[in-house]
C-alpha cells in the first residue's frame, strides 16, 4: 500500500507541476496578446471600439494621444511624392498579381476609410482627391519589423489620416494596391465617423452644417458637384478673357446700396464711424470703369441680399457681371446664347440636360438648350396670358386697378406694398415664366422695373432689356444700359418715391454715379448671371445649398 501511495503522490505532485506550467504559459499569452494584439484581436477590438457611443469613443482616442510626444502624434510634414489620382491612373492597366517593373518607390498620404485584417495582413482603403487605392502591409515588408508593426497598425483607426511608402502593383483579385514597407499616422481622427455600413451619410442638417464631415462621407458625389461648379467659373471667366474683356474687382462694402432692386444687409466702420452696407450688385462700380476707359470689363464675386432663403434662393450668392462698351441687349442676346450654349455642351457633352426640378424621386424634365433661344416681349405676351389689354401708362390708377384686379382672380401672391413694379413681377412670373423650361428671353421690361436700362428705341414707355429664364427660374438678366444722366436722375427719383411707399427694395439715389454719366458714358451693353443656379442646372441639383459649399443656416 504504501508504494502504491508513493506513486500517486508522484503523480500528484507531476499534475500540479505541469498545472503550474500550464497557468504561467496561459498567463504569460494573454499578457503577450493585450501589449500585442493578433489581428484577429485587433479587428475584435476595431469592432468593438466602433460600437461605443461617440462620447466614448472621443475620450478613448483622446487619451491614446496622451503619451505621445506631439511632433509624432502631428508631424510637420509628410513627404508625398506622388498624388493617389495620378497613381491610380499610372498604374491602372497592371494585369492582376503584376508589380510595377521599375520597383519605384512611392509616398502617399490620404484618409483610411476602412480597415480589413486577414492573418497578419493589414488592408487600408485610402481616400485622396476623390481617388481610392489599398494599402497592403505585411510583416515581411514592414522595414522597421515585427514590433514596429504591430504597435503601428494597433494604433491607425478608420478615419485617420496616414502616410504610405512602398511598391506598387495588384493583388492576384486585381486590386490596385501600394504594398507598404512603410506607414506613418500622420493626425489621428478623434471622433467616429459615419458607419461604413450604413450607406450614404443623409442627414441633412448635418451635411450642411459639416460639410467636411459630408465631404469625408459621401465625397466623391460631393466632389464632383464642386468640381462641376469650379468649371461653370471657369468656363465664363475663359470665354470672357478671350474676348478681351478685363476682370476687375470692385468694393464690397457701399455708402448706397445701388445696382439692383434688393433689400441690403448693413455693417458699420468704426474708423470712418459710418454705416455701409454689403453690396447687392456690382453694376455702378463696373459702369464708372467704362465711363473711364476700360471697354470691356467683368467682375465673379459674391453679392449679399438680406432676403428670404429657400431652394433658389441664399443669402450671399455668386454672380458674374460683365460691360460691353459700343453694344446694345441685341448684341447680348446673341453672346449670351453662344456662352450658356457652349458651355452646357463642353461641361455636359450635350445640349440636352436631364433635370429632375421637384428631387431625384420625382419626374425628370429634358432641357434643350440648342440655340437659338426663344424670345417673347413680357407685355403682349401677358397680354395674350391674362387675356387683358393694359392701358399704355402701366403706372396710371387704371393699370394699378386692372393688375390688383388679376392678382385677386389669380390669387397670386404679392404681399404689400402693392406697387405697379411689384404687381407686374408676380403677374409675369405666374402667367410667362412658368411656361419657361428650355432657355427663354423674356424682352422689353417697362421702364419702371428697369431703372438703370435705356428706353426702348421703338417701343415707348419699354426698356431695351432682357431676362433669360430656365426651367422656370430667372439666369440673365441684361439690358442696353441708360447713358443719360437727366434720365437716371429721374428714374433714381422714381425710386425714391417706391421706398418712400415701403418698396425696401427699389434701387437707392446715387447721386456720385449721376456725376459719372455726366463725364459720357458710351453707348454700353450690361449683362449679369447667376453662377449658383447654373452650378444648380448642370449638376442637377434641385436646391441651392447642395451647391453651396457652406450654405446659410438657422442656428441649431
Amino acid at each position: 500500500m504504501s508504494d502504491l501511495s508513493k506513486n500517486e503522490q508522484k503523480r500528484r505532485a507531476k499534475a500540479e507541476v505541469a498545472e503550474k506550467k500550464k497557468a504561467e504559459k496561459a498567463e504569460k499569452k494573454s499578457q503577450e496578446e493585450a501589449a500585442n494584439p493578433t489581428p484577429k484581436k485587433e479587428k475584435e477590438a476595431a469592432a468593438s471600439l466602433e460600437e461605443l457611443a461617440p462620447t466614448e469613443y472621443y475620450k478613448i482616442r483622446l487619451a491614446a494621444l496622451e503619451n505621445v510626444p506631439r511632433n509624432v502624434a502631428f508631424p510637420h510634414k509628410y513627404d508625398v511624392n506622388v498624388p493617389v489620382p495620378v497613381l491610380v491612373h499610372r498604374f491602372q492597366h497592371l494585369e492582376p498579381a503584376q508589380r510595377d517593373e521599375a520597383e519605384k518607390v512611392y509616398r502617399i498620404g490620404g484618409r483610411v476609410s476602412t480597415i480589413r485584417t486577414m492573418g497578419k495582413i493589414v488592408f487600408y482603403d485610402l481616400a485622396s482627391e476623390g481617388a481610392r487605392i489599398q494599402v497592403v502591409c505585411t510583416i515581411q515588408d514592414f522595414a522597421a519589423g515585427a514590433q514596429a508593426f504591430d504597435d503601428m497598425h494597433n494604433s491607425v483607426k478608420r478615419g485617420d489620416i496616414i502616410g504610405a511608402e512602398g511598391f506598387v502593383g495588384k493583388t492576384k483579385k486585381g486590386e490596385l494596391s501600394l504594398f507598404a514597407t512603410n506607414v506613418q499616422l500622420l493626425t489621428a481622427c478623434l471622433h467616429m465617423l459615419p458607419s461604413e455600413k450604413g450607406g450614404d451619410f443623409t442627414d441633412i442638417e448635418v451635411r450642411y452644417r459639416r460639410r467636411y464631415l459630408d465631404l469625408i462621407a459621401n465625397g466623391q458625389r460631393i466632389r464632383t458637384i464642386f468640381e462641376k461648379r469650379a468649371a461653370v467659373i471657369n468656363y465664363v471667366r475663359s470665354f470672357l478673357t478671350q474676348r478681351r474683356f478685363l476682370e476687375v474687382e470692385t468694393p464690397m462694402m457701399n455708402l448706397i446700396p445701388g445696382g439692383a432692386a434688393a433689400r441690403p444687409f448693413e455693417t458699420y466702420h468704426n474708423d470712418l464711424a459710418q454705416k455701409m452696407y454689403m453690396r447687392i450688385a456690382p453694376e455702378l462700380y463696373l459702369k464708372m470703369l467704362v465711363v473711364g476707359g476700360l471697354d470691356r470689363v467683368f467682375e465673379i464675386g459674391r453679392q449679399f441680399r438680406n432676403e428670404g432663403i429657400d431652394m433658389t434662393h441664399n443669402p450671399e450668392f455668386t454672380s458674374c457681371e460683365f460691360y460691353m462698351a459700343y453694344a446694345d441687349y441685341y448684341d447680348l442676346m446673341a453672346i449670351t446664347e453662344e456662352m450658356i450654349s457652349g458651355m452646357v455642351l463642353a461641361i455636359n457633352g450635350s445640349y440636352n440636360v436631364v433635370y429632375h426640378p421637384d428631387g431625384q424621386d420625382k419626374p425628370a424634365v429634358t432641357i434643350d438648350f440648342t440655340p437659338p433661344f426663344r424670345k417673347i416681349a413680357m407685355i403682349p405676351a401677358l397680354e395674350a396670358a391674362a387675356k387683358v389689354k393694359f392701358p399704355e401708362d402701366l403706372t396710371s390708377e387704371d393699370a394699378l386697378e386692372m393688375m390688383k384686379d388679376l392678382i385677386e382672380k389669380h390669387q397670386v401672391s404679392c404681399p404689400p406694398p402693392q406697387t405697379a413694379t411689384r404687381m407686374l413681377d408676380k403677374l409675369v412670373g405666374h402667367f410667362l415664366e412658368v411656361d419657361c423650361v428650355n432657355p427663354t428671353f423674356i424682352c422689353d421690361h417697362p421702364q419702371m422695373m428697369s431703372p438703370l436700362a435705356k428706353w426702348h428705341r421703338t417701343q415707348p414707355g419699354m426698356t431695351e432689356r432682357f431676362e433669360l429664364f430656365i426651367n422656370k427660374m430667372e439666369f440673365c438678366n441684361a439690358f442696353t444700359e441708360l447713358n443719360d444722366p437727366r434720365k437716371q436722375r429721374e428714374l433714381f427719383e422714381d425710386q425714391a418715391k417706391a421706398k418712400a411707399q415701403g418698396d425696401d427694395e427699389a434701387c437707392g439715389y446715387d447721386e456720385e454715379f449721376c456725376v459719372a454719366l455726366e463725364h459720357g458714358l458710351p453707348p454700353t451693353a450690361g449683362w449679369g448671371m447667376g453662377i449658383d443656379r447654373m452650378a444648380m442646372l448642370l449638376t442637377d441639383n434641385n436646391t441651392i445649398k447642395e451647391v453651396l459649399l457652406f450654405p446659410a443656416m438657422r442656428p441649431e
